[in-house]
């Protein structure tokens, strides 16, 4: 098919590319990869802020190794990131796993993270549930609203995406929205190409979106995503593996570099932190 020289298509917007190096769940046990530590998260952030990515959405770890909620060592995170990437978006975690108190899931947001994970609704996870009560909820949306940090929304059912509508409309939420959709974790939405396009389609409009699925589903749901104009999230926190059927362990700087090259290959420039934030909206 001939294609005039001056005929213009329809960009998507830049990529923007979230780690999320960490999570709740890997041990070392697990994989050596993954990084627990302050020191190997900020490690890990940097090599792959210089490969392009603008949003690190971060977990802390306890001396032991275990998810915490405590201020003290997301700050330490925080200071170190923020001197070695200096001008990344950092995204908070404010799961209710481990500490569902919500005094405790806000505590980090003290620091003035940009921005923030918030879990529209209840789901079973393998190991744990996650319970978010609509009251919770409302909560973390109201002091997210009062610290000014962009909410993450995590959307891991069709529901969810209701739920944000519903709290748009009683002023909890604002547009425009930022959607994480997360996809083929045991209990929640299945990761087909079908159910991406079905969640992207059920946003509201307007709003930005980024996805990933969990374990294996990881690099199609991330490479439908770019196809689709999305961004996307990708790191140990989602998968440990680099392949399947393969396990090959993961790690992060090779995760992002493998998005990079899809990216590249799509023809998706990848967004700098500043760009990112004016996509999001974020001052």
């Amino acid at each position: 098919m001939y294609v005039p020289k001056d005929f213009e298509y329809e960009l998507a917007e830049k990529l923007i590319i979230t780690l999320a190096p960490t999570g709740m769940i890997p041990t070392k046990d697990q994989t050596s990869y993954v990084p627990l530590t302050p020191e190997e998260i900020v490690a890990d952030t940097y090599e792959a802020y210089k490969m392009g990515v603008s949003i690190v959405h971060v977990h802390a770890r306890d001396a032991e190794g275990k998810p915490t909620h405590e201020k003290a060592v997301f700050e330490k995170i925080f200071k170190e990131i923020r001197k070695k990437c200096p001008d990344i978006i950092i995204c908070a975690t404010t799961s209710g796993r481990v500490s569902p108190q919500v005094e405790h899931r806000a505590e980090v947001l003290d620091l003035q993270p940009e921005m923030a994970s918030l879990t529209l609704g209840s789901l079973n996870f393998p190991r744990h549930p996650s319970v978010n009560s609509m009251e919770t909820i409302q909560k973390l949306a109201t002091i997210m609203n009062e610290k000014k940090v962009l909410p993450e929304l995590e959307i891991f059912e069709p529901g969810f995406i209701n739920t944000a509508k519903y709290l748009v409309k009683k002023g909890y939420l604002k547009n425009p929205l930022h959607f994480c959709l997360l996809l083929g974790s045991l209990g929640s939405m299945p990761a087909s190409i079908n159910d991406l396009c079905f969640l992207v389609q059920s946003l509201p409009p307007g709003s930005n979106w980024s996805a990933t699925g969990i374990g294996r589903f990881q690099t199609q749901i991330n490479a439908g995503a770019i196809l689709m104009g999305g961004h996307v999230r990708v790191g140990i926190e989602d998968s440990i593996y680099y392949n399947y059927p393969k396990e090959e362990f993961a790690t992060n700087p090779k995760l992002v570099a493998r998005i990079v090259r899809i990216a590249e290959e799509l023809n998706r420039e990848i967004a700098t932190p500043k760009e990112a934030r004016k996509i999001l909206g974020l001052t």
